[in-house]
């Protein structure tokens, strides 16, 4: 998208915390390049996605983390990245489906549901692991924002990173005055780029 990205800086800034990381450019769908970070060590993936926030800017930042036993090698010892798995193939690390409870978590899964391609969002699915990047997240922000009348930033998106905490943010912004979100189901209304 026209900025220059130095993925020695990302693995070096990773590297901080975890014990050896490879980032690598991925296109799993045609138009849909993003970053995967691939580590091993005992670091999560939020305190990773923390540090990279903290030390590069935005477009440096990996869309997803996927941790690993070992990184794969080649017969030569150097790393084998055409056998890193896709971040959508470690779907052990996707937590089971929770339905939305509040009017808050349902109209945010179908949101991401419409903006990330995907059949089924529940409220703990993470919305990089389900394949959100820096891109998706403006044009998330700029629904929900209009929406439900708030001014999250892109800094909340990577805070809280699933339904329930994001509506749960929400909700609470309504409760301490500010314009109450919107009373409206899945289903109700369909987003699509041209109403942004």
């Amino acid at each position: 998208r026209g900025f220059r990205i130095e993925l020695g800086e990302i693995e070096a800034q990773l590297g901080r915390l975890a014990d050896e990381v490879v980032v690598m450019a991925r296109e799993d769908a045609p138009g849909d390049r993003r970053l995967v970070a691939y580590y091993t060590g005992e670091a999560s993936e939020q305190q990773l996605r923390e540090q990279a926030l903290q030390a590069l800017p935005g477009y440096m930042v990996p869309a997803a983390y996927v941790k690993l036993e070992a990184l794969p090698l080649t017969p030569n010892g150097k790393i084998d990245r055409k056998a890193l798995p896709a971040p959508g193939d470690a779907e052990a690390s996707r937590p089971a489906y929770v339905a939305p409870v509040t009017a808050t978590e349902a109209a945010l899964c179908e949101i991401w549901q419409d903006l990330l391609g995907t059949r089924r969002v529940g409220t703990t699915d993470n919305f990089f692991q389900l394949g959100g990047h820096s891109i998706l997240v403006i044009r998330m922000l700029a629904i929900v924002n209009k929406r439900f009348d708030v001014n999250l930033t892109v800094a909340t998106v990577f805070d809280k990173t699933d339904c329930a905490s994001l509506g749960a943010h929400i909700d609470r912004l309504a409760a301490l005055g500010r314009k109450p979100p919107v009373e409206a189901l899945a289903g109700q209304e369909q987003y699509v780029e041209g109403e942004l």
